[in-house]
């Protein structure tokens, strides 16, 4: 019998609300949970086999043998400085955007990254097995995990790198925030970047069957929706070859933030 692989959560928003409990479903063992807000982590403990809330960063005793950031982009970098490992520790994030090098400062050289092309809301059931799972590591121990997490979700799993990664979620905020008529921009980056298109269907799909679910003003997600001001200057740059299409990013994303955040 095949030893258990035991994981941890830092974070439970939308994205490990879903992938917290697909992986507990795949047969990995989410032991705990840490969030800043001890309820949130709560909630989610509660869709968990075993699960337990973890009250700090210092998992130096733990079971774990898997770190999995499910956090803001933005506090990728401080909470790879701050969390505390054991010994051969694996650590992953979850953006799309976010290199794998903001993850260099972090007390184990085994990093990778696990990014889910896909929306998610806590309100709408979602299903890996046809999810594009895209796959970055640093190190073969490191691989060879993030694989195998990946394969145990999803029928799609691809490896690339951050700079592709990038590319992608670029095109992923045209094509799910901005929706239809974004559809044509979106392919024309992927094709720009040697990405193939027919990844981004599933989450296409998505978008429009949610929208269509429970309305747009609460199926809106996204950096501007958000208001993650450091992501959206860092696409703005991406784009900075194709003033046109920059400047439909800027303006669409302001119009976005100021619906959402001037209620």
């Amino acid at each position: 019998m095949a030893a258990q692989i035991f994981l941890s959560f830092i974070g439970s928003g939308n994205l490990a609300w879903h992938l917290a409990p697909a992986l507990d479903n795949a047969g990995f063992v989410v032991k705990e949970v840490y969030s800043p807000n001890p309820n949130h982590a709560g909630a989610l403990t509660e869709r968990l086999y075993q699960a337990e809330v973890k009250a700090t960063l210092d998992f130096s005793t733990s079971d774990s043998s898997i770190f999995i950031l499910a956090v803001r982009d933005e506090a990728i970098a401080q909470v790879a400085r701050e969390i505390i490992l054991p010994d051969d520790a694996i650590l992953i994030h979850t953006s799309g955007s976010v290199p794998i090098t903001e993850l260099q400062y972090a007390a184990t050289p085994h990093v990778g990254v696990l990014y889910a092309l896909q929306t998610f809301s806590k309100e709408r059931k979602a299903d890996f097995s046809n999810v594009p799972l895209f796959v970055e590591t640093l190190t073969g121990e490191a691989t060879a995990v993030v694989l195998a997490l990946a394969k145990g979700l999803s029928k799609q799993v691809h490896r690339i790198t951050s700079e592709e990664r990038k590319a992608l979620h670029v095109a992923a905020v045209f094509a799910s925030n901005f929706t239809n008529h974004m559809l044509m921009l979106s392919q024309k980056i992927m094709q720009q970047n040697s990405l193939d298109y027919s990844w981004l269907k599933p989450l296409i799909t998505e978008t429009l069957q949610k929208s269509l679910a429970i309305g747009p003003k609460y199926a809106q997600t996204g950096p501007a929706k958000r208001g993650d001001l450091e992501i959206l200057d860092n696409h703005v740059q991406f784009l900075n070859d194709d003033e046109r299409m920059a400047e439909v990013y800027r303006v669409i994303s302001q119009h976005i933030i100021d619906t959402y955040h001037a209620e």
